[in-house]
């Protein structure tokens, strides 16, 4: 109980504290409360509701009981327990919420459970869904406008879709209308941690009407797009936020972005090349590549652009001059193809090389460049980049390991972590380096703009994304 005290005091930027007895070896629901310094919730999530008490119901009961004795703000009983009524009569609905969590997909009739969560009496109901498309969380958005307009007696609602495809549904508390978000170290599936929520999304700024923009992919948690765009948006004074969308496919993306009416869009891996099909227009340069990486959407209509060839090149071109140099890419996906496209138009001489040859000679078929062996072989280039996914995980090797690197310059399009595999691997062979975040932020930079009509304040996007990573400014070479 010494470390949920801890836990709980230590809390960054909450003002509510949920307490969870279930994962306590001896949990006391009065020492939970002892010298807090905001409100409570004490929560006994039985394992039989995706928690961690696996004692009696008669147990969790007392427990619980003696809490709501003790004073806690907040006591969360499911409403499948038996004695979910008791606790409501004992408190007459003030400071109960009556939960209900369903795991695997099988949601149910939403409006009906809620309906029944209300008719407890409780003053908060708590909804919360596992869900495995961006889709299948649109459900809840209707629902939270429909119980905010039938509310009475200050009954408030919690909904939240758990999983890596509803963490939108934790940063859009005020869309959904509810009475609080919940944030965490990853206790939950989909829970951001509170400093991401409230510096990188911005979550306090946020209003139910706030024009809503995203970056798609799969995955995207880690993306930094949120923290700079977000910054963007604050600084310009807009009424607008920016999430993280991890979409099963192009057309899930598609059909939630429709219905929640989304107003531009980042996009990155894998959605680069299928969400060229899924527009109504895009500008030259992304019909070119074959490939997009920002949606812009006006009066209903959905334009595509690539953004990425410009981010690409201001950093490089800063340090070489690309004519007739030769550049070897890695790789053959959207990110690839805007690369090499940026190169030939600078003059240099391009091979695509990758692990799929036939993907490889498509790409260069499709931009007029050359294909090459992967990894290519020492003595064949002057440029290499890297804008396969190689380097981003934990335990991956350089996509060119065991491999001499006599080049000039290497470029990792990876910009987490920020010294990858193969920029250490560069940096040991002499070679001049360039991480992924000069490309990251060139890029964002060009979408702020196609989005608002004006680009952001020079080093607000670098100023984000550094403090998002936690980078120190000039850190980079």
């Amino acid at each position: 109980m010494d470390e949920v005290r801890r836990a709980r005091d230590a809390a960054p930027g909450a003002d509510l504290v949920e307490v969870r007895l279930d994962g306590v070896n001896r949990p006391d629901p009065v020492a939970a409360l002892e010298g807090r310094r905001r409100p409570v919730i004490v929560t006994c999530r039985p394992k039989w509701e995706g928690g961690a008490f696996d004692g009696s119901e008669d147990e969790r009961r007392e427990l619980l009981l003696a809490a709501s004795a003790a004073g806690a703000e907040f006591v969360d009983i499911e409403l499948a327990a038996a004695f979910a009524p008791e606790i409501v009569r004992l408190r007459r609905g003030r400071g109960v919420i009556v939960s209900i969590h369903r795991f695997g997909g099988q949601a149910g009739d939403l409006q009906e459970q809620t309906r029944a969560q209300r008719s407890t009496g409780a003053e908060v109901v708590k909804l919360a869904v596992e869900v495995d498309s961006l889709t299948a969380t649109l459900p809840l958005f209707e629902l939270g406008v429909r119980m905010q307009e039938e509310a009475t007696d200050g009954q408030g609602h919690v909904l939240i879709a758990m999983g890596a495809r509803g963490a939108h549904t934790r940063v859009l508390a005020a869309r959904l209308r509810n009475r609080w978000t919940y944030a965490g170290d990853g206790i939950a599936p989909g829970q951001l941690p509170p400093g991401r929520l409230l510096d990188e999304f911005m979550f306090r700024r946020i209003q139910p009407d706030a024009d809503l923009y995203a970056v798609v992919g799969a995955p995207v948690a880690h993306s930094l797009s949120p923290a700079m765009h977000n910054a963007g948006f604050a600084r310009a004074g807009l009424n607008a936020a920016y999430v993280a969308l991890e979409a099963r496919d192009a057309d899930d993306f598609v059909a939630f972005a429709r219905s929640i009416g989304l107003r531009g869009a980042s996009v990155t891996a894998p959605f680069k090349v299928a969400m060229l099909e899924r527009v109504d227009d895009c500008d030259p340069v992304a019909r070119r590549v074959g490939a997009l990486n920002t949606v812009v959407i006006r009066d209903g209509r959905w334009i595509g652009a690539n953004t990425d060839l410009a981010g690409f090149v201001t950093p490089l071109k800063g340090r070489m001059a690309l004519r007739g140099t030769r550049a070897a890419v890695l790789g053959a996906g959207g990110a690839a193809r805007a690369v090499a496209a940026a190169l030939k138009r600078e003059g240099a001489r391009v091979s695509i090389c990758a692990r799929r040859a036939n993907q490889a000679r498509a790409v260069a078929l499709k931009i007029g460049v050359d294909t090459g062996p992967f990894p290519p072989a020492p003595g064949t280039w002057d440029v290499l980049v890297n804008a396969t996914a190689s380097g981003s995980q934990p335990g991956d090797l350089s996509p060119m390991h065991g491999i001499a690197l006599d080049g000039e310059i290497v470029f990792d399009l990876t910009y987490s972590p920020e010294i990858t595999p193969l920029i250490a691997q560069a940096r040991a062979a002499g070679c001049w380096t360039i991480g992924g975040i000069e490309m990251l932020i060139g890029q964002a930079e060009r979408q702020f703009e196609l989005w608002t009509g004006a680009a952001p304040p020079p080093g607000l996007f670098r100023a984000a994304a550094d403090a998002a990573t936690g980078w120190k400014a000039g850190a980079r070479s």
